[in-house]
């Protein structure tokens, strides 16, 4: 059983690394497609990447509540970090989830089982954290939509491999929807729900 005191660091410099953190993710969400460097986590559980670490420091919080995949609820690390370092609840019901932590993509959830929001609150919708093979390397995806200046080309290794076509459920949801951060060790992509898929993937 973990102890407090063995639980893995959160951010050395809580503050600075946070409103860092914060800004790349802002970053990647104002330019769709574009690969971002978070600052890494001093310490995260072991099936947390860096990055997807540094994230949920940064914002996840007691009212915003967090569904886990198999991978990342397979033992109860995950879980006992989160709630020591952000006090965000852990639940089991993902259609209530603020956000969602995917450590096996592969085996992602059919879409429709999490938040979409309301028309009238969009922003109540779940966001996928999705821990992906790489960023760089991989089959390239071609997006267009706000941000985009033109479109974009994403060379990344991600599962499912169908995660763009299902992501396409977004426009006729608009502006309800389900947005995606793509992570990789420090490098984050962010594929809001006004982002299409023009080719590939």
């Amino acid at each position: 059983m973990t102890s407090v005191a063995e639980l893995p660091a959160g951010f050395a410099d809580k503050v600075l690394s946070a409103q860092s953190v914060f800004r790349s993710v802002m970053d990647a969400m104002a330019r769709p497609g574009s690969v971002q460097r978070v600052e890494p986590a001093a310490g995260g559980p072991d099936t947390m990447m860096r990055g997807a670490a540094a994230i949920a420091l940064t914002l996840f919080d007691h009212d915003t509540p967090v569904w886990l995949d198999g991978r990342m609820s397979a033992t109860a690390d995950v879980a006992k970090w989160l709630k020591f370092h952000t006090s965000a609840p852990v639940v089991v019901d993902s259609s209530i989830a603020s956000f969602a932590l995917i450590g096996d993509p592969q085996n992602l959830p059919a879409l429709d089982r999490f938040a979409f929001g309301s028309n009238e609150y969009p922003d109540r919708s779940t966001t996928l954290i999705l821990q992906v093979e790489s960023l760089t390397d991989g089959p390239v995806v071609e997006l267009q939509g706000p941000g985009i200046d033109g479109s974009a080309a994403l060379r990344a290794s991600i599962q499912p491999r169908d995660l763009f076509e299902r992501l396409a459920i977004n426009a006729a949801l608009f502006p309800r929807g389900i947005d995606v951060v793509l992570v990789h060790d420090v490098s984050i992509v962010a594929v809001p729900r006004t982002t299409r898929l023009v080719r590939g993937g």
